[in-house]
């Protein structure tokens, strides 16, 4: 049995009885069959977007070193970029143009990572100042790379 779970943002859940004792109980399986594709466009166009205005205020706490401004550009045009390049994925016209730009976002996502690990090795930035920075953007090319996985299958 299928039922559609208006709480579950779109999500269809499939309900499995299953008898532990011949009429007397019943165990309830719950899986989480599909959720639409609209609703994960919807949550990583905002999540993006989000990490991409905090590294925007990150950018103006830096200090006025050469090196923390030119990799704090670096790290500003990767995750500027693949917060746009998400929602230009969302818009795509196909699904080998929605493919090409998912692989752009990750290709972002993961220099976006790099930059904030230099940015804390060099010792140019505290380390605490990017660590929620740092597991988002992380969270982000994770759950992407599956998604272009199950994509090109």
């Amino acid at each position: 049995m299928r039922v559609v779970v208006p709480w579950c943002r779109g999500a269809v859940i499939g309900i499995l009885l299953t008898s532990i004792l011949p009429f007397k109980h019943f165990r309830i399986k719950i899986n989480i069959i599909d959720i639409s594709m609209e609703t994960f466009n919807d949550e990583f166009r905002r999540r993006t977007k989000t990490l991409a205005l905090r590294i925007v205020r990150l950018y103006s706490r830096l200090g006025a070193k050469d090196e923390s401004k030119i990799i704090g550009k670096q790290l500003l045009r990767s995750s500027t970029s693949m917060a746009a390049n998400f929602r230009a994925s969302c818009r795509a016209r196909s699904e080998a143009e929605h493919y090409t730009k998912l692989c752009i976002v990750i290709e972002e996502s993961d220099e976006t990572l790099f930059w904030l690990e230099l940015l804390e090795e060099s010792g140019l930035i505290n380390p605490g100042l990017i660590k929620d920075i740092k597991d988002e953007s992380f969270s982000i090319l994770q759950v992407l790379s599956k998604a272009r996985k199950k994509l090109k299958k």
